[in-house]
């Protein structure tokens, strides 16, 4: 081999190592799942959660993550005439947004396309909240399958002693609703992707477990439940609903309420872990089987500092 030779064969080599870093680089970021957050209209403290949501997350490590705040007054009709999410560039939308009590709605324009990002195979997280919302939007229902709702609604859904569901016609019941909040025993029904490795039951700090959510009902996967702490019955804490090619996730985990500063539902190591396993699940991707350290048993909660 000619000296020439050697000398092409040695910048080859040299470009060769230092592209592969940008090359791990590019890999690494087209890895990660697109996120959107919407928030801007709630009942409860959604700027301080926002900011602790978006620290879980980066410290997971596995979104890119945008926020889209919405106008406040509904009667801002410019503002809302130019919110107009671009769902179709995310992967997943988490939304804590409540309409509840008079609030403004979403557009209709934006309520179809958010209809057509999710049945087309988008996630969507309906955090906390956000199951409160859009009572009077059809597809928002089906999409939740169960929310706060006045018993006359629909249905909602219990879960018997041997974990077969127990359904409950509008009108039977109590509206939706919910004790005190409590440190409760959740458990595992069946064997979801979201709980892979985890114990099958374990102590979820500070929570709500709403007795009699209601909704259509349709598609829904009961994959976590506790009893809600007034009369011992259980209800679901955890579901998933399939709409169209989408996939939807609830929980009533992660309260924030105004004045608490950090609440124990936000430290809990539990919701910390399960939050972005759910996102994960939601864009199609394993959630992950490695169980922390601290994640809580059947006994004590875990809180993180």
């Amino acid at each position: 081999m000619g000296p020439a030779a050697k000398t092409f064969i040695a910048l080859v080599l040299t470009l060769t190592a230092a592209l592969s870093p940008l090359r791990a680089d590019a890999a690494e970021v087209a890895s990660r799942i697109r996120l959107l957050i919407i928030e801007g209209v709630s009942n409860h403290d959604w700027p301080r959660r926002l900011a602790m949501v978006q620290d879980i997350l980066a410290r997971d490590g596995s979104f890119d993550v945008d926020v889209s705040i919405t106008p406040a007054d509904a009667r801002d009709a410019d503002a809302w005439a130019r919110w107009r999410p671009d769902f179709a560039r995310y992967d997943v939308v988490l939304s804590g947004y409540n309409d509840l009590g008079g609030k403004p709605a979403w557009p209709a324009e934006v309520q179809r396309a958010f209809e057509a990002f999710v049945r087309g195979g988008g996630g969507f997280y309906a955090y906390h909240e956000a199951n409160n919302a859009f009572a009077s939007w059809p597809q928002y229902n089906e999409m939740i399958g169960l929310g706060w709702r006045d018993k006359h609604f629909g249905p909602a859904l219990l879960v018997r002693d041997d974990e077969t569901l127990q359904t409950v016609l509008a009108g039977e019941g109590d509206d939706t609703g919910h004790g005190d909040r409590t440190d409760a025993l959740v458990h595992q029904r069946g064997q979801h992707p979201i709980h892979a490795g985890l114990p099958r039951a374990w102590r979820a700090a500070d929570i709500e477990v709403y007795r009699y959510a209601r909704g259509p009902a349709r598609n829904v996967d009961v994959i976590a439940y506790a009893h809600d702490g007034v009369d011992e019955r259980r209800f679901p804490v955890e579901w998933t609903v399939q709409y169209g090619k989408g996939r939807v996730f609830v929980s009533t985990y992660g309260h924030v309420w105004f004045g608490e500063g950090v609440p124990p539902s936000m430290r809990c190591a539990g919701f910390q872990t399960l939050m972005p396993r759910a996102l994960k699940w939601l864009a199609g991707r394993e959630p992950g089987a490695a169980v922390p350290s601290d994640f809580p048993g059947p006994d004590a909660v875990s809180l993180r500092p």
